[in-house]
């Protein structure tokens, strides 16, 4: 059983149910190799806090003494682990070493009757190199195999490794294949070869064309993935589980992992580190350590320097300021960088799950910014969404104040008195004066020097906004004289937002018959919107966006039809919800495909009668499939509404 408990974008922190416990995800499980235990597991478990190892059942099993000990005593105890153990199959000797001598049937049995929490398949490993007609052979044989141990896998849980080499389709029908299947946990399987070529930027889409296909409700664990510098940036694609035996190898040959990279004791100049296994150490009393201390030792740092990294990137995902993280720790290498410029080219994936509004301002950390998928969200909406008040524009630049309507408070006045719609060349594009205090607009933090491309792109956006919006435009600066027209800010900008927010047709709903807006005496900002006498919608202070009123979402659903903003629950859970109870995954019957987390969210009993409002937490796909976690977290119920 899989619970999200929190998300940021794909990335997710997750309860993962197993019969050795619950593990929290993002989680990494070092590699015990049960001949060599350069750290124990018992030592993985007290002093690193590792809650799942991995080691290989192969290896057990073809040990008559280690087969032996196992079958008599299981597997934790061999191990003196008690936290969740997954076991692999010997894929990789067979794909390293030749067909290894034991069938799938064989492999699956052995891992159950020894103890394994979580045991693996007898996949084939697909290189990069292969043909994509090689490729899709074997995948069928992997899909086989894997049948064969959902079928007698009992309470064991069973990996069902997507293989397809670089090839993003036959990822994706792999995946799509064992969506079905009774399987627990999806690794990405054939990607060392990727890591250890630093071809990152297939990697990219080897994860999200794997993605694409899979059942959102089971972790997805990227096979030998767990150099601290890669953790960010898997996470951000929506992996949960990785592991590691590059600690452990690493330091045979005296290499020491960093987030930046792993360098070679040898060619080292300082030891600028603090972890618990270096402190107090000098470079030079690491060198002249006996082989097997110093081998301990190193192994140790690098165990630190990956949960030091993994406790971070769970405290950004946790901050909603995941894509920050990764942006950093993408320049510590080149190709790192590639795979991050190649994250854009899937952003209509990506955007699916990324939240309407997060917590927080949203910084700039290079060009590589405008490759998240808030940017191509707020000039997507912009173009379908945006009516301006008049069809001319008057062009201001951004002076790096915000918000821009209390910054150039004068200058916009005058513009509109003239005619003219102020409109902010801004590092996001055009924004239009009435936009400037929504997520992320006001949100953001920017350098005051902008690197070319940015501007490039900006002003190109710009340039292509206002031919589509507007029939004259002139610069602010060239508005001299007082105008004579009649406006008012605040009503455009409450239009202006909602249909940003909720789109044309469900704010034609709203904004019917007289309006009168609440303004904050303290800030002068929006805070309540009230039509015909009824409250139908509060403005957040936070991220200039709205909250729904049940009034605001009875007008919605009488007007717009369904599954517009709706989520549908069913019978059972209407008593419940209309009380302010939140919505559960199980109780979901119906969700609109187009609501993104944090989004305003409509819940309708079977009959599309509103007996709740709140925002989404999770999206339809997502819904759908979990079985257990909040889908929907209802601010009130209609029998609690005042």
């Amino acid at each position: 059983m899989f619970e999200v408990v929190k998300r940021d974008g794909l990335a997710r922190i997750g309860k993962f149910q197993t019969r050795s416990g619950v593990l929290e995800t993002p989680a990494l499980l070092p590699v015990v190799n049960p001949k060599i235990c350069t750290v124990s597991p018992r030592e993985l478990y007290e002093e690193f806090g590792f809650r799942a190892i991995i080691t290989n059942s192969y290896i057990i099993k073809n040990n008559p003494e280690l087969k032996a000990k196992a079958q008599e005593v299981g597997l934790h105890e061999m191990l003196d682990f008690p936290g969740v153990i997954m076991t692999d199959s010997g894929t990789f000797q067979s794909h390293m070493y030749g067909e290894v001598e034991v069938t799938n049937e064989e492999m699956v049995g052995f891992q159950k009757n020894i103890g394994t929490d979580i045991g693996t398949v007898l996949d084939i490993f697909t290189e990069p190199y292969w043909t994509k007609e090689q490729t899709a052979d074997s995948i069928e044989i992997t899909l086989e195999r894997t049948k064969e141990a959902c079928d007698m896998k009992g309470d064991m849980m069973i990996n069902g490794v997507i293989q397809g080499s670089v090839y993003q389709d036959l990822r994706e029908y792999c995946a799509r294949s064992m969506a079905p299947m009774d399987v627990d946990v999806h690794p990405i399987g054939g990607v060392v070869p990727l890591m250890e070529q630093y071809r990152y930027l297939e990697l990219v889409d080897v994860v999200i064309s794997s993605k694409r296909g899979l059942n959102p409700n089971r972790p997805v664990h990227l096979f030998g993935a767990g150099h601290p510098m890669v953790l960010a940036l898997a996470v951000l694609m929506g992996c949960d589980l990785f592991d590691s035996a590059s600690y452990a190898k690493f330091a045979r040959d005296d290499r020491m992992m960093f987030i930046d990279g792993t360098y070679r004791l040898q060619d080292m100049q300082s030891l600028d580190c603090n972890c618990p296994a270096c402190r107090g150490l000098t470079l030079e009393a690491l060198r002249k350590m006996e082989k097997k201390e110093k081998e301990r030792t190193i192994a140790k740092h690098n165990l630190y320097q990956i949960t030091n990294e993994l406790a971070l990137v769970k405290r950004y995902v946790r901050e909603g300021r995941l894509w920050e993280l990764a942006e950093m720790r993408c320049r510590s290498h080149p190709a790192l960088l590639d795979a991050l410029r190649r994250l854009e080219e899937h952003w209509d994936f990506m955007e699916r799950y990324d939240p309407i509004s997060r917590d927080g301002a949203m910084f700039y950390t290079g060009a590589e910014t405008r490759g998240r998928p808030v940017f191509g969200r707020y000039i997507s909406r912009l173009w379908d969404r945006y009516i301006p008040a008049t069809d001319k524009a008057a062009l201001f630049y951004d002076e790096d104040s915000k918000p821009y309507s209390r910054a150039m408070a004068a200058d916009f006045n005058r513009a509109r008195k003239a005619g003219y719609t102020p409109v902010v060349v801004s590092p996001f594009g055009p924004v239009p004066a009435e936009l400037d205090e929504l997520y992320p607009i006001a949100q953001s933090v920017f350098p005051k020097i902008l690197d070319s491309d940015t501007l490039i792109e900006s002003e190109s956006l710009t340039v292509n906004f206002l031919e589509h919006k507007f029939t004259e435009t002139i610069n602010g600066s060239d508005i001299t004289d007082d105008g004579t027209e009649v406006y008012d800010p605040d009503m455009i900008r409450a239009k202006a937002v909602s249909r940003y927010q909720f789109g044309i047709d469900a704010t034609d709903a709203l904004f019917r018959g007289k309006i009168e807006l609440v303004i904050s005496k303290n800030t002068g900002k929006i805070r309540n919107v009230i039509s015909d006498g009824e409250h139908i919608l509060s403005m957040r202070a936070g991220d200039g966006l709205y909250t729904l009123r049940k009034e605001g979402a009875d007008r919605i659903v009488s007007a717009v039809p369904a599954p517009f903003m709706r989520v549908r629950v069913s019978d059972d859970a209407v008593p419940f919800v209309s009380e302010g109870k939140n919505v559960f995954c199980q109780f979901v019957t119906e969700c609109d495909k187009e609501l993104r987390p944090m989004e305003e969210a409509i819940v309708t009993d079977g009959n599309d009668k509103v007996i709740a409002t709140g925002r989404m937490i999770l999206v339809a796909e997502e819904i759908s499939s979990f079985k257990k976690g909040v889908a929907v977290k209802v601010r009130s119920g209609a029998g609690d509404e005042t």
